[in-house]
């Protein structure tokens, strides 16, 4: 037994399991599962940013970069709060670094998640063994949202490496009373903070203080180490609190959610969050308490059915020895699910922070299963989850019809031909066989929306293939004026500045030539102005993020698109044309 373990069994007196040695050969294996479960979290890093979050998202960080302007958080010229400033300045760096480019804005909130799994992989070794923690990590790395979100990348990725980063440090200086671990955990816990607010803690607090209780180590929670840890956490949001008075409580002139003398501090540590709990915030939401269920049924596929029965043989087991396993995994992920359950205010994205803890509680639950009955019961669940989801992906494709390359189409052969080959090859074990299963139709079912499905869907994002047509074939850089003012990807991927106007008081735009992003209706208002105008590009508009059957079906789509049109608008009297250097041929008629 390592020595690391045996200081666990000392400060916690629970049992871990048996370390079994893993074959080198089929280490090497489950490493490469890894290795291609990064591949695919990769995906999706090239694919056009989504709107409306994340497009508004990158958009904050494009205004931080042009303004030099680090401190402010504005939209469309108003000043905006919402979110903490952490992943706005990472992906500012990133920025500053790559350019204003997709993959530069995906890439950090990838990391982190990827940062999320290394820490996952070190607290299941910590607290189990090395199988079940590589396990953990195939697990996590395969969860359907997780692999959303690093494609449709917001605050999670980033909040859900910080926070398992911070029970690890924090687990470790609760069993080594080392400081440099409680300095670390500090350091995330206030990341985290300043990504998603307050509720960050829940997670943190309730791994660390759930164990304790749990396992009646009542001295342990009064320490007074853990006075020291919260007064660093406070220290080390100091410049997401200077942030938020320099904008916001300096000026109680501003108008802020149609309110004068609104102060950004309390935003942050209270409307944002127990505000949303409560509905009595400035944002609100409705409540389902059995929203994070059915949400964490399809999010954590593959893998939901098997958590469901993970987490009930966890509490058995362990409610007859509260000392003899780890609450650290279930402490975390059951408060915070619980909470975010009678919130009013619930997405399905929140959920993505528990899912290293998920990852771990099922992983220890296969490992743990030995009778002949059981991993046949598994195997049958699981082979009827590998069937409903690839039923699912060909059922889509039968309707949608996505754009879909020779390459594409070879990787998902060859990967549903290793999903049936692969795990006898690799492994006697027949639990390690279903996972390995599991993984590779997690594998087929997100390449194929990451390459297939989603850059085709992203063709109907009007705003971002308005402004990749202006900006490959506008030679003058005339200005660009929309009216939708949440059209996001237009404004992050054009490479000038976008002017949101009112179509009601569009005589005030001024007399120069200019680009128009509107629909036809506003479009066909100008025209009756007087100005003179072209259209350049009709394109199709729908909301990607709300998806519907009707839309999906190829026969029926048309009804569910918008027009939208690109148009060169020019002062009474001037012909376009003549105007604008680019081939007349190249103009699109609309559709």
């Amino acid at each position: 037994m390592r020595t690391e373990q045996n200081i666990i069994f000392k400060k916690t007196d629970y049992i871990c399991p048996m370390e079994q040695t893993i074959p080198a050969k089929q280490l090497k294996w489950l490493y490469f599962f890894i290795a291609l479960a990064v591949a695919v979290n990769f995906s999706g890093l090239f694919v056009t940013i989504m709107g409306p979050d994340a497009a508004l998202y990158a958009t904050i960080s494009k205004t931080m970069v042009l303004h030099h302007d680090y401190v402010n958080l504005v939209v469309n010229g108003h000043d905006w709060l919402d979110k903490p400033h952490f992943p706005f300045w990472i992906a500012a760096i990133s920025f500053n670094l790559f350019g204003f480019t997709t993959w530069a804005y995906k890439l950090p909130g990838i990391l982190f998640l990827l940062m999320g799994a290394l820490y996952t992989y070190h607290l299941a070794k910590s607290l189990y063994n090395e199988k079940i923690a590589i396990w953990s990590v195939l697990i996590l790395l395969t969860a359907q949202h997780i692999l959303l979100s690093n494609n449709d990348v917001r605050a999670e990725p980033y909040l859900t490496g910080l926070i398992v980063a911070s029970i690890y440090h924090f687990y470790k200086a609760n069993i080594q009373n080392n400081y440099w671990h409680l300095l670390a955990g500090c350091i995330f816990t206030a990341c985290a903070i300043m990504t998603k607010g307050m509720f960050a803690i829940i997670p943190i607090g309730g791994a660390i203080v759930g164990q304790l209780i749990i396992t009646q180590q009542w001295k342990q929670l009064f320490k007074w180490k853990w006075l020291v840890a919260i007064i660093l956490v406070l220290i080390f949001i100091i410049p997401e609190l200077y942030c938020l008075n320099y904008q916001f409580d300096l000026h109680p002139e501003k108008i802020v959610f149609d309110h004068t003398h609104v102060s950004g501090i309390k935003f942050f540590f209270w409307d944002s969050q127990f505000g949303r709990f409560f509905n009595t915030g400035p944002i609100k939401g409705g409540g389902d308490p059995f929203f994070f269920v059915h949400t964490t049924l399809w999010a954590f596929l593959p893998w939901s059915l098997l958590l469901f029965v993970s987490i009930y043989r966890f509490i058995k087991t362990g409610i007859k020895n509260t000392k003899g396993q780890e609450w650290y995994c279930i402490s975390a992920a059951l408060l915070t699910f619980l909470l975010f359950s009678a919130s009013k205010f619930q997405l399905p994205h929140y959920m993505n922070i528990v899912f290293p803890f998920f990852a771990i509680i099922t992983a220890q639950y296969l490992y743990s299963v030995q009778l002949p009955k059981s991993i046949k019961a598994i195997r049958i669940t699981q082979i009827a989850v590998i069937a409903i989801m690839i039923t699912l992906i060909c059922t889509i494709e039968y309707f949608f019809y996505s754009v879909i390359t020779t390459s594409v189409l070879t990787i998902l052969f060859l990967l549903y031909v290793a999903m049936i080959m692969v795990p006898k090859i690799v492994s006697h074990d027949g639990i390690q066989r279903i996972i390995i299963s599991t993984v590779l139709v997690s594998f087929i079912v997100n390449v194929y929306l990451n390459m297939a499905f989603y850059p085709t869907l992203l063709q109907y994002q009007a705003g971002s293939q308005a402004a990749e047509w202006i900006n490959r074939h506008d030679l003058k850089k005339y200005p660009v004026m929309q009216v939708e003012d949440n059209a996001w990807p237009m404004e992050f991927y054009l490479n000038r500045p976008v002017q949101i106007i009112n179509p009601d008081t569009i005589k005030s735009i001024p007399e120069n030539t200019f680009y128009l992003y509107a629909n036809p209706g506003v479009i066909k208002s100008v025209k009756t102005k007087g100005w003179q105008l072209l259209i350049i590009d009709t394109l199709q508009y729908y909301t990607i993020t709300r998806l519907k059957g009707s839309f999906l079906n190829k026969k029926t789509r048309e009804s569910q698109l918008i027009p939208m049109q690109i148009a060169l608008v020019n002062p009474p009297g001037m012909p376009v044309l003549n105007k604008l250097n680019i081939n007349p041929a190249s103009v699109r008629k609309p559709l």
